[in-house]
Formats: structure tokens, sequence, C-alpha cells
């Protein structure tokens, strides 16, 4: 599998101007005080690029349960009821018993759209969650690394549901192998 290693653009890629930071605490004498410009990110209204903010969704939430474990399973399966009942206006799929995809085990899918969806979702899955691993990955829109070199679809997949992934709970072996093998053909 043909693999680059990845290159990073700065995190204060554009605030190369901006004001030094304060020094100081802030009342609690732990966190720092920021220069408060009246303004929120634009974060909080849509994902930044290359998230995909388009029909896709810019987040994956895939749910995994032991299939051959009964209560966990069972678990999942109400969990599964919930999040259809709560949250209907994500895309939510197929409950599934056996591996499908990279996915070795049992699990569902939830699509996310909004960065308040993630907020939302997240969070009440900290609570709600139980025994059972939670892996949410990005769905990325990039087509060529910022060298100027193709990077596949394949490549691409993998990188989102591993380097670019966030785990909740144990995290799962996945088989990112498939991408190469269903993807670049």
């Amino acid at each position: 599998m043909p693999s680059q290693k990845p290159t990073y653009k700065s995190p204060l890629e554009g605030y190369e101007n901006a004001p030094p930071l304060p020094t100081e605490k802030a009342e609690d004498g732990k966190s720092l005080l920021n220069n408060q410009t009246g303004v929120l990110s634009s974060a909080y209204e849509k994902f930044p690029e290359p998230l995909d903010n388009g029909r896709r969704g810019a987040f994956d939430v895939h749910i995994y349960h032991l299939p051959n474990h009964p209560a966990q399973a069972r678990y999942a399966s109400e969990l599964h009821s919930r999040i259809r009942h709560e949250f209907p206006e994500l895309r939510i799929y197929t409950f599934w018993s056996k591996p499908v995809g990279p996915h070795p085990i049992g699990m569902f899918e939830v699509n996310i759209f909004t960065p308040a969806q993630l907020g939302a979702f997240v969070g009440w899955l900290a609570v709600w969650r139980g025994p059972l691993s939670v892996l949410i990955h990005p769905n990325t829109t990039e087509k060529t690394l910022s060298e100027g070199g193709e990077i596949s679809e394949a490549e691409k997949e993998a990188r989102n549901h591993t380097d670019k992934a966030i785990w909740m709970g144990k995290k799962v072996l996945l088989n990112t192998d498939m991408f190469w093998e269903v993807m670049d053909r």
C-alpha cells in the first residue's frame, strides 16, 4: 500500500499579525485569559475545509458492539433505537451484527452534518454509549497533498479512519487494507 508522509500547514496560518496573547491567568487561577474580539469562530457555523460540508456529511460516527456478547448487542440495539428517536435529523444506518467494510465487528453508523450536531451528539454519546466503543472520523474532500503529490481515495479514507479519527472507549482495530482492495483496483 503506497503511503506518503503527511504534511501539515501551521495552525497559526492567518494569525501571523495577531496581537500577542496575554499571559495572565483568569479568575479560576488556572486558565489563561484570551483576547476577546466579540466575534465567534466561523467553525461554530460551518466545518472548516477540507471537511465535507455537503451531502456526505463532515463526520461519520461508528458505534461498535460484540455480536457474540448478548448484553452488549442488546444495549447497542437499544441505543440504535434511542438515537433514531432522539436524533431523527441525523442520517442513521442499518444495525449490523457482522463485519462490514473495514469494521471487524458489528456496528451502526450515524452521519453528522453541522458543528452543532457534532457537539450535541458527541456530548450525548459520552453519557449514553455505555460499554460500546465509538469511532468518530472525518470525511474530507482534499484531492492532493500540500507538496503537490496526488493522494489516492484509498489513502484518504485510510487516513480519515485512522490518523484523523477520534475514539471513545476502547479502540477497535480496523481492516484498512480493504480500502486499497476495493478503491484502487
